[in-house]
């Protein structure tokens, strides 16, 4: 039976990002931006998701962090197109060419994990039966709400819709991981910390809520916030799932005020470069020392 410190799981998206400086070719996913993250701790990490025999090579950069990857193939990865038609990284376009098979539960009952870290893409990814299954075992189940909102168009395109399950779900996770324009979809609420407090009230314990300057916590009735500080912004994609991964790996030893300043400082690191976070333990602490002076005091 697999046992981890963390283990994350979704779908893996074959991405084409088209920016203003050109069209880049990139392995995607939120299970593995977060593995990645957590890896970068001295922690068990492992990874469960779904994608065609073509891409296995994906998850050689996993492999080579420690990961422990299990992969369940289906007829097609998720295709995901993301453009960014100005220089404001949160205004992007997601399109869908093909989807991947969900990860039901008869492919986690077997596992086990002081947290499970749950990242779809899209809606029916994940489904309730899932989600159900990972609540009644022995680990924090922490969930990003875009695998639950975001839903294919028939013409492809990703847009957020109405959850009939969202009080079902929501009472399960004990982390809920979103980010600002989700939030204030599901709740009404423009203003970050009105729309964490009604999140919090369907259910999770800690709500972690990243915008483009940085992220806040909602955590045992307090509230912290955190800026991002990376030296130059070249990547965006898989921000959101690198913070979650960053503080869900981090709650295990550290208070959530520490855990978060920890994730937001790693999250830094990732937005200087395409692709998942390389970065060392080390390099997270000198971020902290160097760019978060007021984290000492």
């Amino acid at each position: 039976m697999p046992r981890f410190d963390v283990l994350t799981i979704g779908n893996y998206t074959k991405d084409t990002i088209v920016t203003l400086a050109g069209t880049r070719h990139v392995h995607g996913g939120g299970y593995s931006y977060a593995a990645h993250a957590a890896a970068v701790r001295d922690l068990a990490v492992g990874a469960v998701t779904r994608l065609a025999a073509a891409d296995r090579e994906s998850t050689a950069s996993l492999v080579g962090r420690g990961v422990d990857v299990h992969v369940f193939e289906s007829a097609s990865s998720t295709l995901m197109r993301l453009e960014y038609p100005t220089t404001d990284v949160d205004q992007r376009l997601l399109t869908v060419a093909a989807v991947a098979d969900p990860l039901t539960p008869d492919l986690l009952e077997t596992f086990e994990a002081r947290v499970f870290l749950v990242n779809g893409s899209l809606r029916g990814e994940l489904p309730l039966a899932t989600m159900t299954l990972l609540a009644g075992k022995d680990g924090l189940l922490t969930a990003d709400l875009q695998g639950f909102i975001r839903v294919r168009g028939d013409d492809g395109r990703l847009a957020y819709a109405p959850w009939p399950e969202q009080r079902e779900v929501l009472g399960l996770v004990d982390i809920l991981k979103t980010d600002a324009v989700e939030a204030e979809f599901l709740t009404g609420h423009a203003d970050h910390r009105r729309a964490a407090a009604a999140l919090a009230e369907l259910g999770p314990a800690e709500v972690v809520l990243t915008h483009r300057d940085g992220v806040l916590l909602l955590a045992e009735g307090r509230y912290v916030e955190c800026p991002f500080r990376p030296e130059a912004l070249r990547g965006r994609s898989g921000r959101g799932d690198t913070c979650i991964g960053a503080y869900a790996s981090a709650r295990l030893d550290l208070s959530p005020a520490e855990a978060i300043r920890w994730a937001a400082a790693l999250t830094s690191l990732k937005l200087e470069r395409e692709g998942p976070v390389q970065a060392s333990a080390a390099d997270v602490e000198r971020v902290l020392r160097e760019r978060y002076p007021e984290a000492a005091t």
